[in-house]
């Protein structure tokens, strides 16, 4: 069936269209393909690499009901070394770290920290890594430890962990001998607990312990 003039003129107009335009069609949508296939792979990859990590994560669980310390640090290393994008590798350093600290290896205690603190991207990981981190140090009690605690601390807090900031700032006054900044410390971190409902019981009772130490909560 002919094409009347109407339709003929707008298939004219479609070629012409195509004709000024096709290459940059054409590449819109190579681009586009390209993302697919790059986002979906990176999916697989993802996913995989969970899937993985899980596995390594089992293994180091099960050196620790063994009491296999050898093989719980192997574990962690291997999880920071080959899924450090995944939230067990920050999770296996926080428990490698405190199995290393009971086990009086406090240097290792801290370059699990330190690795935690610069690779968490879980907010809960990284504070808690920050925070264990500030303990530790103060706990090596020299002037390089304190130092390095005071820096940490001067960070921006982790958001919903203010309290726990201002109370690890108190323990580094305290720490120091210097009683009355570690109580305002304290009285500050007790007022943002009393706020965050979420914190267990247990860490009202320890704060209320320290604030006792330097002379208890301000009315």
């Amino acid at each position: 069936m002919p094409l009347d003039l109407e339709e003929q003129e707008q298939l004219d107009q479609l070629k012409a269209f195509w004709q000024k335009y096709r290459n940059l069609i054409t590449g819109v949508v190579t681009v586009a393909l390209f993302a697919y296939a790059a986002y979906s792979g990176y999916q697989w990859w993802r996913n995989s690499q969970a899937l993985d990590a899980s596995k390594l994560y089992e293994t180091m669980v099960s050196a620790i009901a063994k009491g296999d310390k050898d093989q719980t640090f192997r574990a962690a290393d291997d999880l920071q070394k080959d899924f450090a994008r995944t939230p067990y590798a920050p999770m296996s350093s926080l428990i490698a770290a405190r199995i290393a600290a009971d086990a009086g290896d406090s240097a290792k205690a801290l370059d699990y920290l330190r690795w935690a603190t610069k690779n968490a991207s879980n907010d809960g990981y990284l504070a808690l890594a920050k925070m264990r981190l500030v303990s530790q140090l103060i706990e090596q009690g020299s002037e390089k430890d304190f130092a390095e605690a005071d820096q940490i601390l001067k960070d921006k807090p982790v958001a919903g962990f203010e309290a726990l900031w201002l109370e690890r700032r108190g323990d580094w006054y305290l720490a120091q001998k210097k009683n009355a900044e570690a109580k305002v410390s304290y009285q500050d971190a007790w007022k943002k607990l009393d706020q965050a409902k979420e914190f267990p019981e247990e860490a009202r009772r320890l704060l209320k312990v320290k604030l006792d130490a330097v002379g208890g909560i301000a009315q």
